[in-house]
C-alpha cells in the first residue's frame, strides 16, 4: 500500500460497497501499515546522508508527527540514531532487516493458515445450532 495514502476498502460487496472486517483485523492492518512506513523510513535513511525529520517527512509525503513516531520507534530499536544532522543507520540495522524476514515469513505462513480456515468456512453450510 502507498504510504501517507488512504487504504483502499478492506471488503468490497457487488456494487463497490465497503465493509469493515472488525476490530481484530483492523488493529493488525493498523499495526502493519506502522510497518511499513517505519522500513520506509529506514530504507529512505539507509540511501542518504543524515536526514532531519522535515526533509524526511516532505520526501516521504508523511505527516511530521508520523515521521517523528517512527523515528523514534527505530531508535528505541536501536537501528538508527540521531546526529547533529539528522537520523543516521546504526550496524544494529542489518540484524534488524534479516529478524523482520524472519518474522514476515512465520507471518505469511499464518496468513496462509488463516485464509484456508476462512476459505472452508465461507464454503461450508452453516451449522444447524447456534453459539460458536
Amino acid at each position: 500500500m502507498p504510504f501517507g495514502k488512504d487504504p483502499a476498502p478492506r471488503d468490497e460487496l457487488p456494487g463497490g460497497e465497503a465493509t469493515e472486517t472488525g476490530h481484530l483485523v483492523d488493529r493488525i492492518e493498523e499495526e502493519l501499515d506502522l510497518l511499513a512506513r517505519n522500513v520506509e523510513i529506514l530504507e529512505k535513511l539507509s540511501k542518504s546522508p543524515p536526514t532531519g525529520i522535515i526533509r524526511l517527512s516532505e520526501a516521504l509525503h508523511l505527516p511530521i508527527h508520523k515521521t517523528r513516531y517512527s523515528l523514534h520507534l527505530l531508535e528505541r530499536e536501536g537501528v538508527i540514531q540521531p546526529s547533529a544532522d539528522g537520523a543516521v543507520v546504526t550496524d544494529k540495522a542489518k540484524e534488524f532487516w534479516t529478524n523482520l524476514s524472519t518474522s514476515l515469513d512465520r507471518m505469511s505462513g499464518v496468513i496462509q493458515q488463516l485464509k484456508g480456515r476462512a476459505a472452508e468456512r465461507e464454503n461450508r453450510p452453516p451449522p444447524g445450532r447456534k453459539g460458536y
